[in-house]
């Protein structure tokens, strides 16, 4: 196979930018991901790509739960912050304020547009990342956004 090819394909998927949280007591973890897509009408399922050896994915594999925020066009900074390891300061996390979900009690950031919270219905551990199957209980919309994209950063992950 020819690598170049295979990764410039890859990388041709659009994506969009989310940040993915999980908790288990006082223990937390978010991190932005962008391999999640809609599997499902009923029951509403999503399916996400999460990195086998992050905190965020024991957290998830531990607990069954996961929350789940779409970032706005103009959050790429946000977006950033959550490539590093998670700091809790108070109710913010990595500098963004949060509250507890509904349903769980995950931490979802007041700026973004569009959070959902979902219980793993199965978790594939087939290569570095594990791909994760959800069934959404809870979402709600802060504001009417058009999502970060990963083409409209000029970042690439995958391939």
């Amino acid at each position: 196979m020819d690598q170049e090819a295979k990764k410039k394909a890859l990388r041709s998927f659009t994506y969009g930018l989310y940040i993915l949280t999980a908790q288990d007591g006082e223990d937390l973890a978010a991190g932005t991901v962008n391999w999640v897509t809609q599997a499902s009408f009923q029951p509403p399922l999503i399916a996400l790509g999460v990195k086998r050896e992050s905190h965020l994915h024991a957290l998830i594999a531990k607990t069954g739960r996961l929350a789940l925020m779409t970032l706005r066009t103009d959050q790429k900074a946000i977006a950033q912050d959550f490539f590093k390891p998670t700091k809790r300061e108070g109710n913010t996390l990595n500098g963004h304020p949060f509250e507890p979900s509904p349903t769980f009690g995950l931490p979802l950031l007041t700026e973004l547009p569009y959070w959902l919270e979902a219980e793993v219905r199965a978790l594939l551990a087939l290569g570095d990342h594990s791909l994760v199957v959800a069934e959404v209980v809870e979402a709600g919309v802060r504001e009417e956004a058009k999502p970060l994209v990963m083409w409209d950063t000029g970042w690439f992950y995958g391939g």
